[in-house]
């Protein structure tokens, strides 16, 4: 996912239509994928009261599926909550951007940053000014947040009532989706070729190293290629 930047004030107001369409359109698309979360929640051991309270609090997808992910690969707790904690730290960048396009009051702040993700910080960069883009972030995360709390719901009590997941293999739900979301956001060389690196230590990795593990070590992927391509320029 490329994210713009919204131009500076003064720019012609995009219609409240165009902006509240293509939120709706994110929200919707996203929050349905709420419904693998949860049975790859339940499929890992997770409660469905865990995995709700995953979904309320946390609220960032691919630090959820991270967690639940080497849950179910034995991982440890511990381990496993490191990996999706760093995952998550990017929200905090995208947070000092958008602070500064928003402006929203101190008051409502503390609430809004509990919907600064990828989808939301897409959406409300892309508008061509603020009042834009606080309609295009408030739609976007008010939709995606009630769909995807919504489906984990209902994919951890299909989950539950059907019993072990693995052998109607929707196991493979949560890895799935999390590669159909990353997949379009690959755009540039660079990109590709941390993607293409992680997937080589962390597979490389997987059968010498604890559960867990191989994960974190992967993350170094980024900084490896940057620092590879840095020397070559």
């Amino acid at each position: 996912m490329v994210i713009r930047e919204a131009p500076d004030e003064g720019v012609v107001d995009k219609p409240r239509a165009a902006v509240v369409r293509d939120a709706l359109g994110v929200g919707v698309a996203v929050g349905l994928s709420g419904f693998a979360f949860g049975v790859t929640a339940a499929g890992a051991g997770v409660s469905v009261l865990q995995a709700c309270v995953l979904s309320l609090l946390v609220f960032t997808g691919a630090s959820q599926f991270a967690l639940v992910g080497a849950l179910a690969a034995g991982g440890n707790p511990f381990t496993a909550a490191a990996g999706a904690f760093f995952l998550g730290t990017r929200n905090a960048f995208y947070g000092l951007r958008l602070s500064q396009l928003l402006a929203l009051p101190k008051a409502v702040r503390p609430f809004a940053a509990h919907w600064v993700i990828d989808e939301t910080t897409a959406v409300a960069l892309a508008q061509p000014d603020r009042k834009s883009a606080r309609l295009g972030f408030t739609v976007t995360g008010l939709t995606l947040y009630a769909l995807w709390n919504l489906t984990t719901l209902l994919g951890a009590l299909g989950a539950e009532a059907i019993g072990d997941t693995r052998v109607w293999g929707l196991d493979a739900a949560g890895p799935a989706v999390f590669l159909a979301l990353l997949a379009p956001m690959l755009k540039t060389s660079t990109e590709r070729a941390v993607a293409a690196l992680a997937l080589v230590l962390g597979l490389g990795l997987l059968p010498v190293l604890p559960s867990g593990v191989p994960v974190l070590i992967a993350a170094l992927a980024a900084p490896i290629v940057l620092w590879m391509k840095g020397r070559r320029s």
